[in-house]
């Protein structure tokens, strides 16, 4: 497998940059993570505050009356609503449509709800056009607090000083929750007590679609067998406190910032430069309550960055090399990273392909890949390469991975599998075609077993492979033992093979008769290969000799080499004449003139009293 990255950089930020005003004497930043936007604030609003996120139509201009030094800002998610923090003890709510209303500020409100924290107390609130009410208040000594805007929030508080007590709360339209509390297991109690947990390291995440809390646990290294620093995850339970399931080894330590992409977790290390990918899902080593894991692939460097600058004299732009892991980032859930210095939002993005040579269990491979986001194309890849000659898996181990494809809805499906991956390795059939033949019948099991359709176009390529190779006996038995999944299409391309496998036309039809839907095809099957009384026969059994046409029986009667069948076709339509309107002549809509006049030619004009001759 080889790298689509000559340097193997898994991750990488960005191409595009948020861009925005550089923190400086004048001008404060801040960032709002719910609705992913930048606020620049010059002058404490005076002089303008400018809104910058990745909708562009969302970013906006305006300016503000200067009341003091603003500590906090933030929009509502519709962006109605402006809040303004300026001091420890008062928060502003402004209506906004492209402009603060400051004759309203701090009267009237549109209708939302908003959770503020105290060092005390956190106060769940409610307002409308009319007043502000409190929904619920809840009492907690908090140190800090963190939170995720699709999970929840979590405030520290503690005993003796130490900030390890972590008391959740969710948060939903009406409802604020508080959850059971827990403590943090902290490496080594020091003496005298102080704060061992800091705000910076509890990061609130959603992983595999469970909220979870991650903490970052520094240890100190000593010279003899020292761990490093490492990271707990404490997983949300449905009763009870939130549980401590994961354990990742960093086998470092000095400053780390984490963010989630993905649902893996990536540990940026200032001091070497360098970050490390954690997956959860991949099992650990477990001691029976806590899966203790190792970085997924050795520690790498994020993907060197240029910045596009303007240089003076002439103010063209130019790209300058990026200093990574800079001493000024700021790092935000899931996956933001933020220099307020140059005025920079990056999100950090994960690359696929240099991380598939770390793999040597191709089907752990597959299972990471399957987790992933947008791993189509990389999976067909590797789907590619594991049946490329030469470098194929057994056939067991591919039964397991079509399996795992097949199990996951949405991400990979047949038709993919036919148009990139299939149809290329069929064409290698004449050298291995027992190989090609193999794998297409595992998929097409796989499939059945869980419950996909499989498209004709699969079951197509298996017979055609089957039959320029002339293995016409195993294609027999695939039908004998419904390996194919019955269809009309399918039925139509036995048909075709009449001329290289007699044998094919029978399977056809019963076939078509299997499917229970498909009379006419038979029918038209029948009167094509001149077996006209079998088609009348079949045609008896299922009940619909009163609607069928005269005409093209009798057609197909003509142009038999045997006048005996013309004339037991003619009085079986006579017989049915007679049943249907009471006497043997032909309707003038069924236009058989043609057919009256070679009949008489052959054996005299037809009477009523003539012995009919049945189809049997």
């Amino acid at each position: 497998f080889a790298m689509a990255d000559e340097k193997g950089y898994f991750l990488e930020l960005s191409s595009n940059p948020i861009r925005f005003e550089p923190v400086s004497k004048i001008t404060n930043v801040f960032f709002d993570d719910a609705n992913q936007q930048v606020f620049a604030v010059r002058s404490g609003g005076a002089t303008g505050v400018v809104v910058k996120g990745p909708d562009d139509s969302k970013s906006t201009d305006f300016s503000m009356d200067d009341k003091g030094d603003v500590i906090s800002i933030k929009f509502s998610p519709d962006l109605k609503i402006l809040a303004i923090q300026r001091s420890q003890k008062s928060v502003e709510f402004v209506n906004f449509s492209g402009s603060v209303d400051s004759r309203n500020e701090g009267m009237t409100f549109q209708k939302g709800e908003v959770p503020i924290v105290r060092d005390s107390i956190i106060i769940f609130i409610s307002f409308n056009i009319c007043c502000v009410a409190f929904l619920k208040r809840f009492k907690v000594p908090t140190r800090s607090h963190t939170h995720h805007s699709s999970c929840f929030g979590g405030d520290q508080s503690g005993n003796f000083s130490l900030g390890n007590i972590l008391h959740p709360f969710q948060f939903k339209p009406g409802i604020a929750t508080r959850l059971p509390k827990f403590e943090v297991d902290l490496p080594i109690i020091p003496k005298p007590p102080r704060v061992c947990l800091l705000e910076r390291d509890v990061t609130a995440a959603v992983l595999y679609g469970k909220c979870a809390i991650v903490v970052l646990r520094h240890q100190a290294r000593t010279s003899v067998g020292g761990a490093g620093a490492e990271i707990v995850v404490y997983t949300l339970q449905k009763e009870g406190p939130p549980r401590k399931t994961d354990l990742l080894k960093l086998d470092t330590s000095g400053r780390f910032a984490v963010n989630v992409v993905d649902s893996l977790i990536i540990v940026h290390h200032q001091a070497s430069k360098r970050s490390m990918l954690f997956d959860i899902r991949i099992p650990g080593i477990s001691d029976g309550f806590v899966s203790h894991h190792r970085p997924v692939v050795p520690a790498s460097p994020i993907k060197p960055f240029k910045l596009k600058v303007p240089m003076v004299p002439n103010n063209s732009l130019e790209e300058v090399s990026y200093e990574l892991y800079s001493p000024n980032w700021v790092v935000f859930q899931p996956n933001i990273v933020i220099d307020a210095k140059i005025g920079c939002l990056w999100y950090v993005q994960l690359s696929l392909e240099p991380l598939l040579a770390h793999f040597d269990d191709k089907r752990k491979l597959v299972d990471f890949l399957l987790q992933r986001s947008n791993s189509k194309e990389v999976l067909l890849g590797v789907c590619r390469r594991l049946l490329a000659k030469g470098s194929e898996l057994p056939l067991e181990q591919l039964a397991d991975v079509f399996d795992k494809l097949a199990a996951k809805e949405g991400c990979v499906e047949p038709s993919d599998m036919y148009a990139h991956v299939f149809s290329e390795f069929a064409d290698e059939a004449e050298d291995r075609h027992h190989f090609v033949v193999s794998t297409l019948v595992e998929y097409i099991r796989s499939l059945v077993e869980h419950r996909v359709a499989v498209p004709y176009c699969l079951n197509e390529l298996l017979i055609n492979v089957l039959v320029r190779n002339r293995r016409f006996h195993q294609l027999h038995q695939f039908l004998q033992y419904h390996v194919l999944t019955d269809t009309k299409p399918l039925a139509c391309l036995l048909l075709s093979l009449h001329t290289l496998y007699p044998p094919a036309t029978q399977l056809a039809l019963d076939m078509l008769k299997r499917l229970g839907t498909a009379n006419e095809e038979i029918v038209e099957v029948l009167l094509s290969q001149h077996k006209v009384l079998s088609a009348i026969r079949f045609v008896q059994n299922t009940g619909g000799t009163d609607a069928i046409s005269a005409r093209k029986f009798l057609e197909a009667a003509r142009s038999h080499d045997d006048d005996t069948v013309f004339y037991a076709v003619f009085k079986f339509f006579e017989h049915r004449n007679v049943a249907l309107r009471g006497k043997p002549e032909f309707a003038k809509g069924e236009h058989c003139e043609q057919y009256v006049k070679h009949f008489e030619t052959l054996y005299g004009e037809p009477t009523a009293t003539a012995t009919t001759a049945a189809a049997t």
